[in-house]
C-alpha cells in the first residue's frame, strides 16, 4: 500500500540521485538503456503472457504492438543518443561581438512521472521510460491498475533491473495516481483520456511542471473513404485496424465517412474482410483480443443495444470471455452522439456523405475537437495532401492506417483534446530535455555600444546598421 509519505519519499530519493549528476553522463545513460533492452528480452515470455492474460492478445500481436515496438525505440535511442545529446554551437551574431560563441545544452528536466494506460501497457510504460532515461532523467512509472498482469510483470522486471532511486514502478488505482500528481515532479508524461488529461494538467499547474499528454481525442478519429478510393484495400485496412486490440487503441478508426456513390460496395467489402480475417465466428477465434474488463464490455454492449436497429454486422458478445464482435453500425448521421465521442471498442459507425460535398464534411470534422489521427482513402493523393495540411489533428495516413506512428524518428502525438507535445525518437528526447542556451562571453575587445551614454551619434548608426 502506498501513502502520500511513501510516494513523497520515492520522489525525494530520486531527486537526490538526479542531483548527484550521475544521469548526466552519456555513457551511464547508454548502459542503462542496454540494461532495459536486455531485461525486456529476458522477460519477453512473461510480458507476452501478461498481455494475453490482460487483453487476450495473440503472441505475435503482443510482440509487434508492444514488445517489438519497444525494442525498436530502445535501439533508436542507443544508436543516436550521442548525436542528440551533443551541445549545439551557434554564432551569436555581430551584435554580440566579441562574444560570438553560444552553446545550447540539452538538459534533462530531473525526476519524471510516467502515467501509462491499459491498452498498450508495456510499450507506453517502458517505451516512454526509455526516452526519459535517454534524456538523463530519473523515472517513476504509475502503470494502469486495469492491466494487472502487465503491471505485475513490469514491476518485477524493473525491481530486478534498476535501483529504486533511479527507476520505480508504482501500482494502484486513481488514488495512487493522485498521490503522484501531488508531488513536485519535473516532467509528467500521461497517456489516456482527455477528461483525465485535464485533471493531470490541473495538478501539474500547481507546480508549473512541464507536461506531455497523449490523448485519444473527444470526438474520435475519422476515416474518410472517397468515391475514387480502392475499396477493397480500404476495407481490408480498416477491418484489420478495428480488430486490433479489439478497438482499444487511441489512434484507431472511430468512425468511417464513406462516399454515397460507393457506400454499398464498401460495406460489402468491409463485411467480407472482417470475416476473412477473423472467421465467421470471431468470438471463438483465440487470436481475437478481448475488452479490458466488464466495465468496458458493458459500455460497448450498451451502445450496441442503443443502435441495435442499425447493426448490419456483429453486435454480439460474450461477457465470460469479454470478447465483443466487430460491429458495423449503418447508417449514422454525422450529428449523432455515437460519432461525437471516442468509442474505444470494436463498434464502427458508418456515415454516408456525398462526394461532391467533401469540403463540407471536412469543415464539420475540423470544427469539432481535434482527433489524434486522420485517415483518407483516395486515388487523388495530391488533393489528400492538401487536405491533410489544412486539417487539425495529431497525425495520419493517406491510403493506410496507423503506420505513421511506426516511422522512425518522426514525431507522434495529438493537438488540443488529443494531446500536447510530441515523442518517438529524437522528438521524444527533445520532449524530455530543456534546451539551455549559454553565451560564452569574451573579456577582451568589448565595445561600449550597449552602455550609456546613448547620445553618441556613431553608436546609434552602428546599432541600427547591425540590427536592421
Amino acid at each position: 500500500m502506498y501513502t502520500d509519505e511513501t510516494v513523497k519519499k520515492i520522489v525525494e530519493d530520486q531527486r537526490e540521485f538526479f542531483l548527484s549528476g550521475k544521469t548526466l553522463d552519456i555513457e551511464f545513460r547508454l548502459s542503462q538503456l542496454g540494461k532495459l533492452k536486455q531485461a525486456v528480452i529476458e522477460h519477453q515470455d512473461e510480458l507476452e503472457k501478461a498481455l494475453h492474460d490482460d487483453l487476450g492478445r495473440a503472441t505475435l500481436e503482443a510482440y509487434f504492438c508492444d514488445i517489438g515496438s519497444l525494442l525498436q525505440e530502445v535501439n533508436e535511442m542507443i544508436k543516436n543518443l550521442r548525436k542528440w545529446a551533443k551541445p549545439e554551437t551557434h554564432f551569436s551574431g555581430i551584435h554580440c561581438f566579441p562574444s560570438i560563441i553560444t552553446k545550447v545544452y540539452k538538459m534533462p528536466y530531473g525526476v519524471s512521472l510516467i502515467i501509462s494506460p491499459f491498452n498498450f501497457p508495456v510499450f507506453l510504460s517502458l517505451g516512454v521510460l526509455a526516452i526519459s532515461l535517454a534524456a538523463g532523467n530519473t523515472a517513476v512509472i504509475k502503470s494502469s491498475s486495469k492491466s494487472v498482469n502487465c503491471t505485475a510483470a513490469m514491476k518485477k522486471m524493473i525491481e530486478e533491473t534498476f535501483d529504486p532511486e533511479y527507476v520505480t514502478l508504482i501500482d494502484g488505482g486513481h488514488d495512487v495516481a493522485d498521490m503522484c500528481l501531488n508531488q513536485p515532479f519535473d516532467k509528467i508524461f500521461y497517456t489516456g483520456s482527455p477528461k483525465v488529461g485535464i485533471h493531470v494538467l490541473e495538478c501539474a499547474a500547481q507546480n508549473l511542471t512541464s507536461t506531455c499528454l497523449e490523448l485519444g481525442g473527444e470526438n474520435g478519429n475519422w476515416c474518410i473513404v472517397r468515391k475514387d478510393a480502392d475499396i477493397r484495400d480500404a476495407a481490408r485496412k480498416v477491418a484489420f485496424f478495428k480488430a486490433l486490440n479489439a478497438g482499444q487503441i487511441c489512434l484507431n478508426v472511430n468512425q468511417v465517412a464513406v462516399a454515397k456513390e460507393i457506400s454499398e460496395e464498401f460495406l460489402n467489402a468491409l463485411k467480407s474482410e472482417f470475416k476473412r480475417q477473423l472467421g465467421e465466428h470471431p468470438l471463438d477465434n483465440p487470436e481475437y483480443p478481448h475488452l479490458i474488463n466488464e466495465g468496458a464490455y458493458k459500455k460497448c454492449q450498451d451502445i450496441a443495444n442503443e443502435y441495435r436497429a442499425k447493426i448490419i454486422l456483429g453486435g454480439n458478445g460474450d461477457i465470460g470471455t469479454l470478447r465483443f464482435e466487430p460491429t458495423i453500425i449503418y447508417p449514422v448521421d454525422i450529428n449523432e452522439d455515437i460519432v461525437q465521442k471516442e468509442l474505444f471498442c470494436p463498434l464502427l459507425p458508418i456515415v454516408v456523405y456525398e462526394d461532391d460535398k467533401i469540403e463540407g464534411l471536412l469543415d464539420t470534422i475540423n470544427r469539432r475537437h481535434h482527433g489524434l489521427s486522420l485517415y483518407i482513402f483516395t486515388k487523388n493523393v495530391a488533393w489528400a495532401k492538401k487536405a491533410m495540411q489544412r486539417m487539425q489533428y495529431g497525425g495520419g495516413c493517406i491510403n493506410e492506417v496507423c503506420l505513421h506512428m511506426m516511422v522512425k524518428n518522426a514525431p507522434f502525438n495529438g493537438t488540443g483534446h488529443s494531446g500536447m507535445g510530441a515523442y518517438h525518437g529524437e522528438w521524444g528526447f527533445r520532449e524530455f530535455t530543456h534546451p539551455s542556451t549559454v553565451l560564452i562571453g569574451s573579456t577582451r575587445a568589448n565595445l561600449s555600444l550597449r552602455e550609456h551614454p546613448y547620445n553618441n551619434i556613431w553608436k546609434e548608426k552602428v546599432i541600427r546598421f547591425v540590427e536592421r
